[in-house]
C-alpha cells in the first residue's frame, strides 16, 4: 500500500471517529434532556466573593461563569446571566463553585448606611405600639424619620394613668401593621434605634403600660 493511500485511509478514519463522537455526545445530550428535563443557564462562581464585594465589569469576566443544568436542579433564585449581578454586592462571603442567587446580593454599602444611622450606641429594638395609623399611611415611614415614644400607664382608683415621653427623637427603622398585637391596644410593631437605657425602659413598659404610642416629630 502506498504512503498516499495510507494517509487517505488514516484521514478517513479520523473523520469517522469524529463523527461518531459527535453523534454520541448529541445522543447523550438528548438523553439528559429526556431524563432530567430541559436545560437552563445558571451563574456559578469561578472564584470566591468576599462579603461586601461589589460586582463590576472585571468580576463579570473573571469571577462569574455560566453553566447549563436541568431546570429541576437549578436552585430557586439562581441568576441566569452574569449581567444581572452587575453593580450589586455580596451580602456574605460566597465560595467558588457555588451557584449565585439573587438573595445573596444587595445594594453596595448597605452595612455602612445602617451603622451611620445608628450612631451613639443605638441598636434596633422592636416594640409593640398603638396609634401608628398616620405613620403606616405615609409613603416612606422608615426613611430615618424621628419619633417620640409616649407611654400611658394603667389608671388606678387613686389617680388616672400617667402619660409621659419615654424616648424622645429616636430613629424609626421599620413599621409593620399587627392587627392583633402582643400588647394591650397594640396595632403595629415598630423597630426603633434605641440606646440600652431607652430599650430597657420601653421593654419594661410593655408589661405594665396601657398604651405605647409613637408620635412623629414635626
Amino acid at each position: 500500500m502506498s504512503r498516499r493511500r495510507r494517509a487517505l485511509l488514516f484521514a478517513l478514519g479520523a473523520l469517522l471517529a469524529a463523527a461518531g463522537g459527535a453523534a454520541l455526545a448529541e445522543g447523550y445530550g438528548d438523553g439528559a434532556v429526556r431524563g432530567y428535563g430541559p436545560l437552563r443557564p445558571v451563574v456559578v462562581l469561578e472564584a470566591g466573593l468576599a462579603a461586601g464585594q461589589k460586582i463590576g465589569p472585571r468580576e463579570l469576566g473573571a469571577v462569574l461563569g455560566v453553566r447549563r443544568v436541568p431546570v429541576r436542579f437549578a436552585p430557586p433564585g439562581a441568576l441566569a446571566a452574569p449581567a444581572e449581578a452587575l453593580g450589586l454586592a455580596a451580602k456574605a462571603a460566597l465560595p467558588a463553585g457555588s451557584y449565585l442567587l439573587s438573595a445573596q446580593l444587595g445594594p453596595p454599602g448597605g452595612r455602612k448606611t445602617r451603622r451611620h444611622r445608628l450612631r451613639g450606641g443605638r441598636s434596633p429594638v422592636e416594640i409593640a405600639v398603638s396609634g401608628a395609623g398616620a405613620l403606616l399611611a405615609a409613603e416612606s415611614p422608615t426613611a430615618g424619620s424621628k419619633v417620640d415614644v409616649v407611654v400611658t400607664g394603667e389608671p388606678s382608683s387613686a389617680a388616672p394613668g400617667r402619660t409621659y415621653v419615654a424616648a424622645a427623637g429616636v430613629p424609626l427603622l421599620g413599621l409593620r401593621s399587627e392587627p392583633e398585637g402582643p400588647g394591650p391596644g397594640a396595632t403595629a410593631a415598630a423597630t426603633l434605634g434605641l440606646t440600652r437605657r431607652q430599650a430597657l425602659r420601653l421593654i419594661g413598659a410593655e408589661s405594665f403600660a396601657r398604651r405605647i404610642t409613637v408620635l412623629p416629630r414635626g
